[in-house]
């Protein structure tokens, strides 16, 4: 790796809860174009008023005309909504406060203090959450549509076919077993924000199905030896940073989120990071909790993180598990869907095949996409 990385964007992801301790998650995007997941406290941000230490003048300690350094703002004692609302308006205040923080002079927003704290602490690459914790995303502001947009927001949604990647064993939409040998195809049907896609099988059973489980088929897909993991593959991160020392290696820092393609009893897999392949050792991996949960599984307000309901079955295969993100209630899921697809569900549980071999469509909003 050629030279020192530094952040050069922070994106307030989500709000955790473990009891009465409220953490906020960003995203760090880094100067080599890798991306991490951490978590930080209220308190470990205020800390940071030690810049007025370390540089005097852009704090304007000397003179306020040269101030460049930020100000913390915090969200009202008594916010509408409580604690939560209060912890909600707190991390939007924090991914504004760490824009203008790496908006400042370079030798400011690229200083070691700076670039200590965004970097993955241990507790960042830990592969789950604390017992208890609760996943709060902040509802995304949607641009506004245009008037010819807004006529088209209801449309059909047409079936694709996925693989499963491995064995996984749930119940369908009538409480009935749905099970999911490898290398079954599935239709999805709706592919909702939770990470669970609605699914029918060639027994035109549907269910709500974890989406890492399932993979594009195409043609030439897989390697030559080993068990084939898809085009990206399940999703791991670096517990620390290695430097290859040899072509066919990748150079990755601490917490790089990387995808396994091939796993090996040899100790070195094959993976993808940014745009190459390459083998990294498997001794410095692990799953990745908190980036897993938060760029698959999406929660709005009010939702918890708890443990997934469904059972994977154990593999024979060398390769690991995919993560199975946090599944919410059935009734929360269908609460999450629009008027017209909950309608449509209801209608046709089980809904029939046409003869043609084509999923018989199923409107819904563009939100859900």
């Amino acid at each position: 790796m050629v030279g020192p990385r530094y952040p050069v964007s922070v994106r307030g992801a989500a709000l955790v809860q473990i009891k009465r301790l409220q953490t906020f998650a960003l995203s760090v995007c880094w100067s080599d174009g890798s991306d991490t997941f951490v978590r930080r406290s209220w308190e470990e941000f205020r800390q940071l008023k030690t810049l007025k230490e370390t540089f005097p003048v852009e704090a304007g300690l000397l003179r306020k005309s040269d101030r460049i350094l930020p100000k913390l703002l915090d969200a009202p004692l008594l916010a509408r909504g409580g604690r939560t609302s209060r912890g909600l308006a707190r991390l939007q205040l924090l991914e504004t406060y760490s824009r203008r923080l790496l908006a400042t002079a370079e030798h400011v927003a690229q200083s070691p203090a700076i670039t200590g704290f965004f970097a993955p602490q241990p507790l960042d690459l830990e592969p789950a959450l604390p017992p208890g914790s609760r996943v709060i995303l902040p509802t995304p502001v949607e641009p506004p549509l245009s008037h010819a947009a807004s006529r088209l927001s209801i449309h059909s949604l047409e079936a694709q076919s996925l693989r499963c990647l491995q064995p996984f064993c749930t119940q369908d939409t009538r409480g009935r077993p749905f099970r999911v040998q490898a290398q079954e195809s599935l239709d999805v049907l709706l592919r909702h924000p939770s990470g669970w896609w609605l699914v029918e099988n060639q027994d035109q059973q549907t269910a709500w199905f974890p989406a890492p489980y399932l993979e594009e088929v195409a043609v030439g897909q897989g390697w030559e030896r080993g068990p084939s993991l898809g085009s990206s593959g399940p999703q791991f991160c670096a517990s620390c940073a290695y430097e290859g020392s040899r072509a066919d290696e990748l150079s990755v820092p601490a917490g790089a989120r990387v995808h396994v393609l091939k796993t090996s009893d040899r100790g070195w897999w094959l993976c993808r990071y940014g745009d190459r392949a390459g083998l990294l050792p498997a001794v410095v991996l692990r799953p990745e909790g908190l980036g897993a949960l938060l760029s698959g599984t999406v929660f709005r307000e009010g939702d918890s993180a708890d443990e997934a309901q469904g059972s994977p079955k154990p593999s024979q295969a060398t390769a690991p598990a995919p993560i199975v993100p946090a599944r919410p209630s059935p009734g929360a899921i269908q609460n999450r869907c629009c008027t017209i697809t909950r309608r449509a569900l209801e209608r046709h549980p089980g809904r029939q095949r046409p003869s043609g071999g084509c999923v018989d469509p199923v409107p819904h909003a563009t939100t859900e996409q």
